[in-house]
C-alpha cells in the first residue's frame, strides 16, 4: 500500500492561475509559479498543472510555466490540457513535467493512450476524466473542461483507458469542483475498485475531513486540492495530522 498523496492542483489560463466553480466562472489568482513554489515548500507531494482553455482554443501554454517551476520545485509534476499528440507530450516532458494528463484527445483518438504509454511508459500517461453525475444513475465523461457531452460512461471509459495503457487516472468531479462541500466518494470508489492503477480524486475538498473521506470511503490513492490551498483555508500540516490520526499512511 503506497502512502496517500496530497497533490496541489493549479488550473491555468494563459499565464494566470485561475479557479472556478464547476470548472466555470474562472477567477484570476496570480502567478502559478509563485503558488507552486509555496505549495512545494508547504510539503505537498506533487503538483498538477491543467490548462483550462487549451482544448477550447487548440493550444497549450504550459511548457513555459512547467519549465519555470522545474527550476526550483523538486516533486513530481503532471501537466495537461490541450495535449493532442506524442509531440505535445514530448514538449511537456522536455520542459520538466514527469507525467502528462490527457482527456479530450484521448476520447477522440484512444490509440494516443497506447502511443504515449509505449513511448514513455504507462507511469507517464495519466488519463484525465471529467465526470458529471447522470440523472438516471452513474456518471458521464465530459471533454473541453466539462462542457461537452461524450455519451461515455465514466467508469467504463476508465477501464478502457487503463486497458489501453494509462498508468494513472486524474478523476475530476465537475459537480463537486469548487463547491467546498465534499468530494464525490461514490464516483471515486466506483472507478478505484475496478481499475488496477492509482486514482487521483479532484473536486470539492473544503476541509481536511473531506480529504480523509476521499481516502477512506472513496478508495482514492491521491487527492488533488486547489481552493483550500489557493485561499489559505487549511495548512498542509493540519491535513497530514488528521490523516495520520485517522490511520491513513502519508509521507
Amino acid at each position: 500500500m503506497y502512502p496517500a498523496r496530497i497533490i496541489a492542483r493549479l488550473d491555468v489560463k494563459g499565464s494566470h492561475l485561475i479557479k472556478g466553480i464547476h470548472l466555470e466562472g474562472l477567477r484570476k489568482l496570480g502567478d502559478p509559479n509563485e503558488h507552486a513554489l509555496r505549495y512545494y515548500e508547504a510539503g505537498v507531494d506533487e503538483l498538477i498543472y491543467m490548462d483550462a482553455v487549451a482544448s477550447l482554443y487548440g493550444r497549450n501554454h504550459l511548457s513555459e510555466i512547467v519549465r519555470a517551476t522545474s527550476e526550483n520545485v523538486f516533486i513530481p509534476v503532471t501537466a495537461g490540457g490541450g495535449v493532442r499528440s506524442v509531440d505535445d507530450v514530448r514538449s511537456l516532458l522536455n520542459a520538466g513535467a514527469d507525467k502528462v494528463a490527457i482527456n479530450t484527445q484521448a476520447i477522440r483518438t484512444p490509440e494516443l493512450i497506447t502511443e504515449v504509454s509505449n513511448r514513455y511508459g504507462s507511469q507517464c500517461m495519466v488519463l484525465s476524466i471529467e465526470a458529471k453525475r447522470r440523472t438516471d444513475g452513474g456518471w458521464e465523461a465530459f471533454t473541453d473542461n466539462g462542457r461537452e457531452h461524450t455519451g461515455l460512461d465514466a467508469v467504463e471509459w476508465a477501464q478502457k483507458g487503463v486497458a489501453l495503457g494509462a498508468g494513472e487516472i486524474l478523476l475530476t468531479s465537475v459537480d463537486c469542483e469548487g463547491t467546498r462541500k465534499g468530494m464525490d466518494k461514490a464516483l471515486c470508489a466506483a472507478i478505484s475498485k475496478t481499475v488496477g492503477v492509482p486514482v487521483i480524486l479532484s473536486g470539492g475538498a473544503g476541509t481536511p475531513e473531506h480529504i480523509r473521506d476521499a481516502f477512506v470511503d472513496g478508495a482514492a490513492d491521491a487527492v488533488a486540492i486547489a481552493d483550500m490551498l489557493h485561499y489559505g483555508r487549511h495548512e498542509m500540516s493540519s491535513i497530514r495530522t488528521l490523516l495520520k490520526d485517522s490511520g491513513i499512511g502519508v509521507r
